[in-house]
């Protein structure tokens, strides 16, 4: 997939989100503060935000008519060129809604693959993501030739429209199969690496995104891997070995970060990436001491992992970026909120030798169990035999 180049001045964006009486209004604010962080990650600068009150979504437009008006004002007053919905749209409300505002418009999904493309580094990376924009594109290529169907209709007749559409879906299809079978050979060779590991125990950092797990994984590792202080800095799984005091050599892996609200064909997509987190013995899974979204973003981890069927994987809890957290009693909310918890700086040396130790209690007690069910093992085979 070839790199774009962004080096061009920052996009001026009007972002808008629309909220009816069935939604929570917390989630729905964490939401608008993460499309805001993730217009500045695409480089783009948001001239104006608009919440739109409504008791239901309007079926075409998304946002009512006067909003979008409203929404064109602003955009023509402040020369923005792009309006940034806060939502899944289809295919006909990108539509109707550039026609009505007269410029171009993006969803969440659109916005999140845009990102993606930018920080895709590695051949999977990029597969992944080429992946996930034509899972986007197969169902919008229905509307892209409806000016032709007009042309001829009636049974058993096919309009040139018609048969140009059939066409690119043959295209997009054949090469969402070819991109599949290239991420399955990649898959298979991770797998064979991961056989190799086996013996060695393995431990994978998972976390809402940019909570700071590439720098905790650095400092576990003594590694150098990319740090960000942006959304979905890190799109590869990294794994490295580590030295764990009183544990020995481990092998740590650095996930992707995840958010709520994204698009089922980019999780998809995205899958064998997570991996690593089924294959861990011990999942170190990362919050933002300094949030005050953590309940919710504590939701979306957890489901994660049950659809990775990853509940059963031994867990430590770590709170990263305390020092950020000035507020003696908001530390001590937390304390008593997560007693089982770590909280650390991936940035004190203090912290990060807390934290090994703790892994290091991890491995020693793993090591344990799997002592004390192979001596069962032996031991029940011992007496079947004797029995025999």
């Amino acid at each position: 997939m070839p790199m774009r180049n962004y080096s061009v001045p920052r996009e001026k964006v009007v972002l808008a989100g629309l909220i009816t009486p069935d939604m929570d209004k917390s989630l729905f604010e964490e939401d608008m503060h993460e499309m805001e962080q993730l217009c500045t990650t695409a480089g783009a600068t948001v001239v104006a935000t608009f919440r739109q009150h409504r008791e239901r979504i309007a079926t075409g437009t998304y946002l009512g008519w006067g909003k979008l008006k409203e929404i064109k004002a602003m955009m023509q007053s402040n020369g923005a060129t792009t309006l940034v919905i806060d939502a899944h749209l289809a295919p006909g409300q990108i539509k109707t809604i550039e026609n009505t505002v007269r410029g171009k418009v993006i969803d969440r999904g659109q916005l999140i693959l845009d990102i993606f493309a930018m920080h895709a580094r590695t051949a999977e990376a990029r597969l992944q993501v080429e992946l996930a924009q034509l899972r986007t594109l197969y169902p919008r290529l229905t509307h892209a030739w409806t000016h032709f169907s007009q042309q001829v209709g009636g049974i058993g007749t096919l309009g040139p429209g018609e048969k140009q559409l059939e066409v690119d879906r043959r295209l997009v299809q054949n090469k969402i199969t070819d991109l599949k079978r290239k991420l399955s050979k990649i898959e298979d060779g991770r797998t064979i690496q991961r056989g190799g590991r086996d013996a060695i125990f393995k431990a994978a950092l998972i976390g809402y995104t940019n909570v700071g797990k590439s720098s905790l994984f650095n400092a576990l590792c003594n590694s150098s891997a990319a740090v960000d202080d942006k959304l979905f800095a890190t799109l590869d799984t990294a794994t490295r070995r580590a030295w764990i005091p009183g544990a020995g050599i481990i092998v740590v892996s650095d996930t992707v970060g995840l958010l709520r609200k994204l698009p089922h064909h980019l999780v998809a997509s995205f899958r064998s990436t997570l991996g690593e987190v089924s294959e861990a013995h011990l999942l170190l899974l990362v919050m933002d001491a300094s949030s005050v979204w953590i309940e919710q973003q504590m939701k979306t981890v957890e489901q994660v992992l049950a659809d990775l069927q990853a509940e059963s994987i031994a867990r430590l809890v770590i709170f990263n970026k305390i020092d950020l957290v000035d507020d003696p009693f908001r530390r001590k909310q937390l304390s008593i909120a997560w007693p089982d918890a770590l909280f650390v700086s991936a940035f004190n040396k203090d912290d990060v030798a807390l934290m090994k130790s703790a892994v290091a209690e991890a491995v020693v007690r793993f090591t344990n169990e799997r002592r004390r069910d192979d001596l069962i093992l032996r031991t029940t085979k011992i007496v079947i035999n004797d029995d025999r």
